[in-house]
C-alpha cells in the first residue's frame, strides 16, 4: 500500500485480478447475501479463477466451519475447497493456543466452527463455567443461540478466566437487512463483567497473520464491503484493497472515511477485480476520474460530468473528499453529489 495518507483511489493499467496474485475475499456482502450469491459474484470469480488467481475467502464470521463455508460456496457454482476459507474461528484458536497447554479447556459460546478451530489446534471445547476452562471463546453463534449462554460466559469471565473474541462486528448483513453481529453479543457480556476480551478477527492482526499463514500469498488484495473490518484490516496489514459497494458500506459513508478505513480502489461488485481500475486525477482545483470531475466546495462536494460510469463520478468524488479531510473524516455535505450518481 502507498505511505502516507491516501487522498484518492488508485488507478492501475491492469486487471486487478493480473496485477495481484490472491483475492482475500470477505463472503458475507461480497459474494453473498442471506445465503444467495451476490449479482455477477459467481461469473466474476470465475473468471479471475481461469485466469490465474488465486482466490480465499476470509470472513469473520465463526458460526460455520470451512467445511461448510466451501460446500456452499461449491453449491452457489464457485468451486472450493476447505484449506480455501479462513475464519475468525481459526484466528482467535491461534490465539487462544499460544496462551495455554495443550489439551486445555475453552468455554466456547458460540457454534460448530468455534469448536472444530479449537480442536484443529488441540484444545477441549466445553460447554459449562463450572467445567474449569482455562479460558472463554466467543463468536458467532446465529439467531437461535440461547440468551443462557452469554449468563455462562460472563460467570467464567467474572471469575477471572480469560476472555477471547473471535470478532466485534456489531452487525452482520442478512437477505432481510441488517442483523446484530457477535460484536453485539460480546457487549452483553462486557456490560455484566466489565471485562475486555482479546480480539483475534478483522481488522485486527491475528486474522491477517492467520489468513498469510494459510494462503501463502505474496502479493495478496483484500476485498471486502467493510470499511472498519475488511479495508482497516488491509491498512493493518500494509496491503492492498478494493471495496465493494454490495453490503454494508455506502457512498456517503466512503466519502466520510479516515485514512485507515480507505480503500485503494472501488468498484460496484466483484466485476472490479476483471478491469483495469481507472486512474484519478488532479484537475485544476478538483479531481478528474474519466469523463467526471468532482471538486470540494465551501459547503459541500460537487459532480460534474456524464456517461454511464457512474463508479467514475464515485471515484472522483472520494479523492475531493480525502483530500480535503487529510487525517481526518470529511464532513462536506455530499448528498446531492451521490444522488447525481444514483448511489
Amino acid at each position: 500500500m502507498s505511505e502516507g495518507v491516501r487522498t484518492s483511489p488508485e488507478g492501475s493499467g491492469r486487471p486487478l485480478s493480473e496485477a495481484y496474485d490472491t483475492a482475500l475475499l470477505d463472503l458475507d456482502g461480497v459474494v453473498y447475501a442471506g445465503g444467495n450469491a451476490i449479482a455477477h459474484a459467481v461469473d466474476s470469480l470465475e473468471a479471475a479463477r481461469s485466469g490465474g488467481m488465486h482466490l480465499a475467502y476470509v470472513t469473520n464470521n465463526a458460526l460455520r466451519t470451512p467445511d461448510a463455508v466451501a460446500g456452499h460456496l461449491t453449491e452457489l457454482g464457485i468451486p472450493t475447497g476447505a484449506a480455501d476459507v479462513i475464519t475468525s474461528a481459526q484466528a482467535v484458536a491461534r490465539l487462544i493456543s499460544e496462551q495455554v497447554p495443550a489439551g486445555a479447556r475453552v468455554l466456547v459460546i458460540g457454534g460448530e466452527g468455534l469448536r472444530v478451530a479449537l480442536r484443529e489446534r488441540g484444545l477441549t471445547p466445553v460447554e459449562s463455567a463450572d467445567d474449569d476452562p482455562v479460558a472463554v471463546v466467543q463468536g458467532y453463534g446465529g439467531p437461535d443461540l440461547p440468551w443462557g449462554r452469554f449468563a455462562e460466559a460472563s460467570y467464567a469471565v467474572a471469575r477471572g478466566v480469560p476472555w477471547f473474541a473471535s470478532n466485534t462486528d456489531l452487525t452482520i448483513p442478512s437477505g432481510r437487512g441488517i442483523a446484530p453481529g457477535n460484536g453485539a453479543a460480546v457487549e452483553v457480556v462486557r456490560i455484566a463483567t466489565g471485562a475486555e476480551p482479546q480480539v483475534a478477527g478483522k481488522p485486527l492482526p491475528p486474522m491477517h497473520k492467520e489468513t498469510i499463514i494459510r494462503t501463502g500469498a505474496k502479493r495478496p488484495l483484500v476485498v471486502g464491503d467493510r470499511l472498519d473490518t475488511d479495508i482497516e484490516g488491509a491498512f493493518n496489514g500494509g496491503v492492498d484493497s478494493l471495496l465493494v459497494l454490495t453490503g454494508v458500506t455506502d457512498g456517503a459513508q466512503l466519502l466520510a472515511a479516515p485514512p485507515r478505513h480507505r480503500p485503494t480502489y472501488v468498484d460496484g461488485d466483484l466485476r472490479g477485480l476483471l478491469a483495469p481500475q481507472p486512474e484519478v486525477t488532479r484537475d485544476g482545483d478538483g479531481f478528474r476520474c474519466g469523463e467526471w470531475t468532482a471538486r470540494a466546495g465551501t459547503e459541500r462536494l460537487e459532480v460534474d460530468g456524464g456517461g454511464a460510469a457512474a463508479m467514475d463520478g464515485l471515484r472522483a468524488l472520494c479523492a475531493a473528499a480525502w483530500a480535503a479531510a487529510g487525517d481526518g473524516a470529511c464532513e462536506l455535505d455530499g448528498g446531492k453529489a451521490l444522488a447525481r450518481l444514483g448511489l
